[in-house]
């Protein structure tokens, strides 16, 4: 596939994934065996992780909206710098809503085989979120 036809992939995943929370569109976006490098430990491994982990994101921040700063592609690589704007209201992670609202910048590669994501690698910046929630000092 050309590296235009796998930016369109990985937006489409942001913007139906992400932003309009239709976790079936990861079944044509995601391999089977897709595989993230920097998912939190304990998560099934394939698309079924990965609908976990966005189903995680949108019960924690349920009007949270991701903005793509940036792609860029070589091969059958993307990496896309992103922006991630949402309302602590639900639980994340073990953390409690705090009501909080935040702003959190990430950076992430996907690699794209036959049309579909297979390999991740990257997400927001834990560290800027875990501040911006009042769990570690800033």
């Amino acid at each position: 596939m050309s590296t235009e036809a796998n930016k369109a992939i990985c937006r489409r995943f942001y913007e139906e994934v992400i932003n309009q929370k239709n976790l079936e569109a990861i079944d044509e976006l995601a391999s089977d065996d897709f595989f993230s490098h920097d998912f939190p430990p304990g998560l099934p491994a394939g698309s079924a992780g990965l609908k976990i982990f966005a189903s995680v994101l949108h019960t924690a921040f349920p009007d949270g909206h991701l903005t793509i700063d940036q792609l860029i592609a070589e091969g059958d690589i993307v990496a896309t710098r992103i922006t991630f704007h949402g309302t602590h209201t639900g639980d994340f992670q073990g953390i409690a809503p705090t009501g909080k609202e935040v702003t959190v910048p990430g950076m992430e590669m996907v690699r794209i085989v036959n049309g579909r994501g297979i390999e991740h690698w990257g997400g927001l910046n834990q560290i800027s979120l875990m501040q911006q929630l009042g769990v570690i000092p800033s």
